[in-house]
């Protein structure tokens, strides 16, 4: 086959040629490149990841604004509940108040707040522990600790004891309570 007989077939088929070198050239690629196949795939996998966590940050993005300042109100609402550590005669009003509120003869005591340790954890709120008498009938003692319970301020009995006062059913009945109440300072 001459160059003259070869140059005519290569015309007259030219589109068969074409597809001819067009499936070696892609054979050869894919030979060359079939090594690299795995670190593809993994780059492949690491973006459909990431593209993922992007999408599901994006939803999860939509009512940021909202539950931020839903956060803020609780934060804002917690720290009204909260006492201040330093405030000795704030503090013991509570107390007063509930003696109004229950008619128990309350005796408060703050014990005084040690600080931390300096290598102690860092912490928001502390707790300040009140010494506590309460004097009254049991439906008053009740009374006390539901109030202590469900006020105004964030409260835990650390110890309590009870002992009657007088004889009989309808007697009086002392009451010594350790608490701790969540303040800032």
């Amino acid at each position: 086959m001459s160059n003259e007989e070869l140059i005519a077939f290569l015309k007259k088929n030219v589109i068969a040629v074409s597809c001819v070198l067009a499936s070696i050239a892609i054979v050869v690629v894919i030979y060359l490149r079939s090594d690299e196949l795995p670190d593809t795939e993994k780059v492949f996998n690491d973006n459909s990841q990431q593209a993922a966590l992007l999408q599901a940050n994006i939803e999860d993005s939509e009512h940021l604004e909202e539950q931020h300042a839903s956060v803020v109100a609780s934060v804002d609402k917690m720290n009204d509940r909260m006492i201040h550590v330093g405030q000795l005669a704030e503090n013991l009003q509570y107390f007063y108040k509930l003696e109004s509120d229950t008619g128990a003869k309350l005796e408060p005591r703050q014990v005084p707040w040690i600080p931390p340790s300096p290598n102690a954890p860092k912490t928001t709120y502390t707790p300040v522990t009140f010494s506590l008498t309460a004097q009254g009938t049991y439906a008053q003692e009740l009374d006390l600790l539901r109030r202590l319970e469900g006020g105004e301020h964030y409260c835990r009995i650390l110890t309590c004891n009870i002992h009657p006062i007088g004889e009989g059913r309808g007697g009086a009945i002392l009451m010594s309570l350790t608490i701790e109440l969540l303040g800032i300072q």
